[in-house]
């Protein structure tokens, strides 16, 4: 088939196939028949660049690196709106709006108010041309490459839109990525992100749109704003965005007036907790679009429109007892328990003080009354201790020494916040968790064993090791013996174990739960060593020098490997038919120009992104090294890159070449 027709063809079916999934919640394909379709697609764009379109569902994953952030500015102003916490200035507010109407009829639109990242996003003939930040409200940084990469934003739109069309929304992280995200850092000993908005906004900050992939944003319009006059009323431009494919929240709602405006706000008040996404309050937008224009502006707000903000989430009540939890790293975490209080919606009974660093810092102590709020709405957490009220006597809080599970003594690494229980391959928490993790979804994903059903599975000494998994499907009589599982279940566990042999080899990397060993370093050492026992073989000092690795996952690693029950591990996976290696062929040879040679890259390139110029390096018969040394054939230096790498390469008199100079060395083919 003609490439053109066949790129075309796998462009609209992916288009499609992500609109059905993230508007509609429809699988009409199997994950692996639209793997290989993506998989396909990527193919033929790098055989055939120049056909490549700029909003190709391979967009969605990423890879584009960007040196520095371009400014535009915006058509149309984004400006903030007015925000009241009081229900008499909005009777107000909407006295204010039946004067500047002269008594005429109107009606509202009543929105969630999201806690993400306000965002503009340029349609031109349907195509997504740009997206661009808030920033002043007049300029605002151009970040498209990362905004591509989420999936519920269609990169074309769907029938009957204008030629020329701004979209405005909010950028957000969802609750359960950001505490999946949270929970992967204090398993790590790494500092915790505040609440979903800034990790929102650090994300779309990243220069490697690879990187703001994994983040997994989401987008809500709420706003849609063209040359001229395309709809009567701002409801109606809701109901078309949505139509084009936009993903717009069903949670708004048209009120007839001020009375069914605060119905809404109250309805809202606690019925907000329930979306998969924060909300602080509630936006109020005169509805007819050119009663709008007829109030107007001031110099910062609309008159047509305000915010009301509800109160911040808080409770007082009394800290009863502090339980210490192991993680799968073996990280102790405390978790407060209290009394029973209601907050934000829920009834708050733990709330976390995250390590022994802030149990003295807040000065905790058992029976103490204590102020409890919800980070970002999310996670109840002690932000305060009622001093007056403390009990006479109360003594502070003392860490363990042991490990609540085993026994084992506690250790705290130097600069980390965690203690740590060493005991990796006799306590049960840690064991139970890293099989919990081997089956989730972004590792080995088995349908049929969720971390309830492993975790119970572990308990009655089925399995202790992800290899014990693979025994399964030979103890099916057994398995059938079992309460709550019927020969349905069962079949479908089986199923899913069979199934988990097909994922790819980096995703079984990130299931064995080693230490920093997180979704893109295991990606980046699946590329670089192709297979298991290549990593396993490799030196702590040797893998330090694969790009983006480090030392500290690089010893981390060397260690995992050098233990006889992980060697035991992998040859019983192995065994068992588990990916342990790259499937397709390695990067094809173009020359060997570059053979014997060694290369630094640091900092933002201009013309290719970092992965492109490892690529082509590679393809011309040149390593990749992550560490200067005087071994070091050429260190490349990009823009932003740090000082100290050009301090050591300098005094080590290793020579330093820009993107320009390295092309150079290529054929003339790749220069050009």
């Amino acid at each position: 088939m003609d490439p053109q027709q066949r790129i075309q063809e796998l462009t609209q079916r992916l288009h499609h196939l992500n609109n059905q999934y993230y508007q509609h919640d429809i699988s009409e394909v199997s994950d692996q028949e639209f793997d290989a379709m993506l998989a396909e697609l990527n193919q033929l764009e790098k055989a055939y660049p120049d056909l490549a379109q700029p909003n190709s569902p391979t967009q969605r994953v990423g890879g584009t690196i960007t040196k520095q952030f371009a400014t535009a500015q915006h058509r149309y102003p984004m400006l903030s709106l007015g925000n009241t916490y009081s229900e008499d200035d909005l009777r107000e507010f909407d006295e204010r709006v039946q004067r500047g109407l002269e008594g005429a009829p109107y009606s509202y639109v009543c929105e969630q108010k999201f806690d993400g990242v306000a965002m503009s996003l340029h349609y031109a003939t349907g195509e997504l041309q740009q997206g661009v930040t808030r920033g002043d409200g007049t300029r605002g940084d151009v970040v498209t490459a990362n905004v591509r990469t989420i999936r519920t934003l269609p990169l074309h739109l769907h029938a009957n839109f204008p030629a020329d069309v701004e979209v405005r929304g909010e950028v957000f992280m969802p609750n359960q990525v950001f505490n999946d995200l949270n929970q992967e850092r204090e398993q790590n000993g790494e500092a915790l992100l505040a609440n979903p908005r800034n990790a929102a906004s650090g994300a779309l900050k990243l220069q490697d749109s690879a990187l703001v992939a994994a983040r997994r944003l989401r987008f809500y319009a709420y706003s849609v704003l063209t040359p001229g006059r395309h709809f009567t009323s701002h409801s109606e431009s809701l109901e078309a965005a949505a139509a084009w494919g936009l993903p717009v929240s069903p949670t708004w709602r048209r009120c007839a007036n001020i009375q069914e405006v605060l119905d809404y706000i109250h309805e809202w008040a606690q019925k907000r907790f329930e979306l998969p996404v924060n909300t602080d309050g509630i936006v109020i937008k005169v509805d007819n679009l050119r009663q709008q224009d007829q109030l107007g502006l001031t110099a910062k707000s609309p008159r047509w429109a305000i915010a009301y903000k509800y109160p911040a989430a808080a409770a007082r009540t009394e800290l009863l007892r502090i339980e210490y939890n192991v993680g799968r790293t073996g990280a102790v975490t405390p978790v407060a328990h209290l009394t029973p209080v209601p907050l934000a919606g829920t009834i708050v009974k733990r709330a976390s003080v995250h390590n022994a660093n802030q149990i003295a810092l807040l000065d905790l102590r058992i029976g103490d009354m204590v102020f409890v709020e919800k980070g970002g709405e999310i996670i109840p957490k002690i932000t305060g201790v009622d001093f007056a009220a403390r009990p006479a006597g109360a003594e502070p809080i003392r860490y363990p020494s042991e490990c609540p599970a085993c026994g084992t003594p506690l250790v705290r690494p130097e600069g980390e916040a965690h203690y740590r229980c060493p005991n990796e391959r006799g306590c049960p928490p840690q064991l139970k968790a890293r099989l919990e993790h081997y089956v989730s979804r972004k590792a080995l994903n088995i349908d049929g064993l969720g971390a309830e059903t492993v975790g119970r599975f572990f308990d009655l000494g089925l399995v202790k090791t992800p290899a014990d998994i693979y025994d399964l499907p030979q103890r099916r009589a057994e398995l059938i013996g079992l309460e709550r599982l019927g020969e349905k279940s069962i079949d479908n566990l089986i199923a899913g174990i069979e199934k988990s042999k097909t994922v790819p080899f980096e995703r079984v990397l990130f299931g064995l739960g080693i230490r920093y060993v997180g979704e893109t370093v295991a990606q980046k050492l699946a590329q670089h060593y192709r297979n298991m026992a290549a990593i396993m073989a490799a030196s702590a000092k040797e893998m330090a020098e694969v790009p983006e690795v480090g030392g500290v996952i690089a010893d981390s690693l060397a260690l995992w490997s050098q233990q006889p029950e992980n060697q035991h591990l992998v040859q019983r996976l192995q065994a068992a038919a588990v990916p342990l290696e790259v499937t397709g062929e390695p990067p094809k040879a173009v020359s060997d120009r570059l053979a014997g040679l060694t290369f630094v890259l640091s900092g933002v390139f201009e013309n290719y992104s970092r992965e492109q110029l490892q690529e082509l390096i590679q393809q011309h018969g040149g390593k990749i090294t992550g560490s200067i040394s005087k071994k070091l054939s050429y260190l490349v230096a990009g823009e932003n890159m740090g000082p100290a790498k050009r301090e050591k390469a300098t005094t080590l008199k290793v020579p330093i070449i820009s993107e320009n100079e390295l092309l150079a060395l290529l054929p003339t083919a790749e220069a050009d």
